[in-house]
């Protein structure tokens, strides 16, 4: 295995960078902070003009068909921008879904509308218990005449509000296996029965919703996927994300780097720069250590969906998602402790970086869940 970056990568994560210095400048991404839909038409365009809403989808329906690796890249960019949006939940939880799971003629209609920025899609995961393990999917899907009727509520649900399309888990079945009796449903959020609210949270920048269902009919051309079999395909889905998540983390870690050690540089104390003291100069090593050894275990984990076995896959996407949103909030404290109090006021950027790397370490699983995974996992 070769984690290195090819010269196709490298020149993707270079229009990636120049990308998210001109279209997502700090200053845009503060004026959507606010926003409440999240993003602007123009940026969006421009996002799918440069092909990134196709990269991960088969060329039949329109897409590049590239390897996640080459998707780890941009996103490592723009988790370094803090690009604001949709992008993560449309194209690494919506359509990674309907990809996994999906018939034709599904694949059809949605992959193709994905990939041209036409439609926006979201997945519909985590209810009032939390967790991110399948016992904790219970909200009911109940079959009537040849489709299904739901209801339930639920959380945390990125970009619903402006989504057309939910990935919806429900429990179809219950057994002694929590992980049976899950189902995928697509469901449109603007009918009938469901009701879609927004979320005050404390990352501005990812919207996240309550999704509520009442009595939402579902047609039987609605089910994504084998009735009662959906966790397994999820869970493909949800590793990817994990690691496109880690990606952005790790994008994150690496502009509060570069904020701590350009202050260290320039701001100056007994009549010499701060970067001089060893508090100082070791926490910004310190942080570039743990930024580059992250960033090895992200590329291991972007291969191995791709290229390795199911366990290594697994156990990569866990080991990556417990480190690198780990590293992403030390980072951002860290750098914190450098900038002293200038970090905490509004005005500076390194607070929006903290936010998001506290709202990213708990989203997709905790590293507290990640290691119980990884234990499992080595255990056999």
């Amino acid at each position: 295995m070769d984690i290195r970056l090819n010269e196709d990568q490298i020149e993707i994560a270079r229009q990636a960078r120049r990308f998210c210095e001109n279209e997502s400048p700090m200053e845009y991404v503060r004026a959507m902070f606010e926003d409440e839909r999240g993003f602007t038409d123009d940026v969006w365009r421009k996002m799918v003009d440069m092909g990134w809403t196709a990269l991960r989808i088969p060329e039949a329906y329109g897409g590049l068909d590239m390897d996640l690796m080459d998707l780890a890249v941009i996103l490592e960019e723009m988790g370094r921008a803090m690009v604001p949006g949709p992008f993560f939940s449309n194209v690494l939880l919506a359509a990674e879904a309907v990809m996994e799971a999906g018939t034709e003629p599904q694949k059809e209609r949605y992959l193709s509308r994905i990939a041209t920025g036409e439609t926006i899609g979201t997945l519909a995961l985590h209810e009032s218990d939390g967790g991110a393990d399948p016992g904790y999917v219970q909200m009911g899907a109940r079959p009537v005449g040849n489709g299904f009727v739901l209801n339930g509520t639920k959380l945390f649900v990125p970009d619903a509000h402006v989504a057309d399309f939910l990935v919806c888990a429900a429990r179809t079945e219950s057994g002694e296996d929590p992980a049976e009796g899950i189902t995928l449903f697509l469901v449109d959020p603007k009918a009938e029965g469901v009701s879609v609210s927004l979320l005050p949270t404390m990352d501005g920048t990812r919207k996240l919703c309550a999704v509520e269902f009442k009595d939402a009919d579902v047609s039987a051309d609605g089910v994504l996927g084998e009735p009662n079999k959906g966790w397994k395909p999820l869970s493909r889905v949800l590793r990817r994300a994990q690691v496109g998540l880690c990606a952005e983390c790790i994008g994150g870690a690496q502009r509060a780097m570069e904020i701590a050690t350009e202050y260290a540089k320039v701001r100056v104390q007994f009549d010499q720069p701060i970067g001089t003291f060893q508090a100082v100069k070791h926490r910004c090593a310190q942080i570039y250590v743990e930024v580059e050894s992250a960033r090895s275990i992200l590329y291991w984990a972007a291969w191995a969906q791709d290229h390795g076995d199911i366990e290594e896959a697994a156990l990569a996407a866990s080991v990556a998602k417990a480190y690198c949103s780990e590293v992403y909030r030390n980072a951002t404290a860290s750098a914190i402790q450098v900038l002293g109090g200038t970090g905490f006021s509004w005005e500076h950027d390194i607070h929006l970086y903290l936010k998001r790397a506290q709202a990213n370490e708990v989203a997709l699983g905790d590293p507290a869940y990640h290691r119980e995974q990884v234990a499992q996992l080595i255990a056999g």
